[in-house]
């Protein structure tokens, strides 16, 4: 690997992981994407200097490649590549019931349910613990003391190195690790939320929480690294918002927008670039998740690490 690519490594807060700038969502493993596609599609991101993936046990339960074929073919890939202890794997477990292709119990954070499902992930992906375990969503009638203390037995038995919260209120994030502060705990190292520079409709899965801005300025705040999902907004930049524009199209993200792309043209850069940057260029440490199954938008994506956007322009971008 390249000194150029080293470098490129942050030492995520809280942790002892070092990680690349990007993340890759592993949504299209083992589904829209397989096979030798699949391992190029690895190898490209491996090549251009990522090391961090993300993905989860419920993945894909809505497509006919079923749950837990994101983790299969995760799994697959580094033993393929022989990348096992050189790269850094983040699963999601804790989802609630989403029906008879997902069903789960009424209490989906219960300890026993967790262990299973971390069981499960380790399973399917190969490992023995995982570096980064999300719960996938909050469930508010839990105290959060038990389910950090729950959490922290996984880390105690050795199956799991450090903690994140996905789709979860600043609130309860803040309640969570001055709980675990508290009682010399380890508490959640990172935040999973759906983020991008366009503003999101009330549209869809209502527990997929959009940060809004009081939420970035409580990142502000607290330093908790944001590792959000969704970071260019699904292609809506880079298709003249005509992408997804159902949950990502108003009055707001059209001015943006249009600032996206004169910005675009100033600095030589693509439109999801200039969105991606506006991410990275928060005043606390943010990692953009990508989605992706095209080699050549992650390619693309890795571009934006040249950019490095001004305080001035980052506020441009948001309020004009």
């Amino acid at each position: 690997m390249s000194q150029t690519t080293t470098n490129r490594r942050r030492r995520l807060p809280g942790t002892d992981l070092d990680v690349s700038p990007l993340c890759y969502g592993t949504v299209p493993f083992g589904s829209h994407v397989r096979g030798d596609d699949l391992q190029r599609l690895y190898d490209t991101f491996r090549a251009a200097g990522g090391n961090f993936f993300d993905t989860a046990h419920c993945y894909c339960f809505w497509l006919e490649a079923g749950t837990g074929c994101s983790e299969r073919a995760l799994g697959a890939c580094m033993r393929r590549a022989g990348d096992r202890g050189q790269v850094i794997v983040a699963t999601k477990g804790g989802l609630p019931s989403q029906g008879v292709s997902y069903p789960r119990p009424d209490a989906y954070l219960d300890p026993a349910v967790i262990a299973q499902d971390l069981t499960e992930s380790l399973e399917r992906l190969g490992l023995d613990r995982v570096d980064l375990y999300w719960l996938h969503r909050d469930d508010t009638r839990v105290p959060v003391g038990e389910i950090v203390t729950m959490l922290n037995a996984e880390v105690a038995r050795g199956r799991v190195r450090y903690l994140g919260a996905s789709n979860w209120t600043t609130g309860r994030l803040a309640q969570a690790n001055a709980y675990a502060a508290a009682h010399g705990l380890q508490g959640f190292a990172a935040s999973q939320p759906r983020w991008c520079l366009a503003q999101v409709n009330p549209v869809g899965d209502s527990t997929m929480l959009f940060l809004q801005e009081a939420d970035r300025l409580w990142h502000v705040q607290s330093g908790l690294t944001l590792i959000p999902y969704s970071p260019t907004a699904c292609g809506y930049f880079a298709s003249n918002g005509s992408r997804h524009a159902a949950v990502f199209d108003n009055p707001v993200s059209r001015a943006r927008l249009l600032r996206v792309q004169t910005l675009a043209r100033e600095l030589g850069a693509t439109t999801n670039q200039i969105a991606l940057a506006y991410v990275m260029g928060q005043p606390f440490p943010t990692i953009p998740i990508l989605g992706t199954a095209d080699a050549s938008h992650l390619l693309d994506a890795f571009g934006a690490l040249s950019l490095a956007l001004t305080p001035a322009q980052v506020e441009w971008l948001r309020d004009g």
